[in-house]
């Protein structure tokens, strides 16, 4: 797959608890990318984190929370990007999605 040197990065906030259909949402999210042909998608698990609500959730040993922060990132052309989008505003109820420029050094599978 060849994507363009100036690519888009988009990122995902959510919680680890967040479900879709009984399944965590970040791994609907990513096979969704996938099956919309997406160059690439990553789940970065965070140990702590706030929101909007202000509610901090946090990996501490005398305070385990079951919902840590989740960050999907996902990068591609601008223009499959764009058009991932839609689908994840029917998903995403609660959580933050941002969009960044991203130069692309290299993208390749052996």
């Amino acid at each position: 797959m060849k994507i363009p040197e100036n690519g888009i990065l988009l990122r995902i906030f959510i919680g680890e608890s967040d479900k879709f259909d009984g399944k965590p949402l970040y791994e609907h999210i990513v096979m969704l990318a996938r099956k919309n042909n997406i160059a690439g998608a990553t789940v970065l698990r965070g140990i702590m984190g706030y929101g909007a609500a202000s509610r901090v959730h946090s990996t501490k040993i005398l305070r385990l929370s079951e919902d840590l922060p989740v960050i999907i990132e996902i990068v591609d052309s601008e223009e499959k990007i764009q058009g991932f989008i839609p689908m994840l505003d029917e998903l995403v109820q609660e959580g933050l999605i941002t969009l960044e420029k991203a130069h692309i050094i290299k993208y390749r599978h052996n």
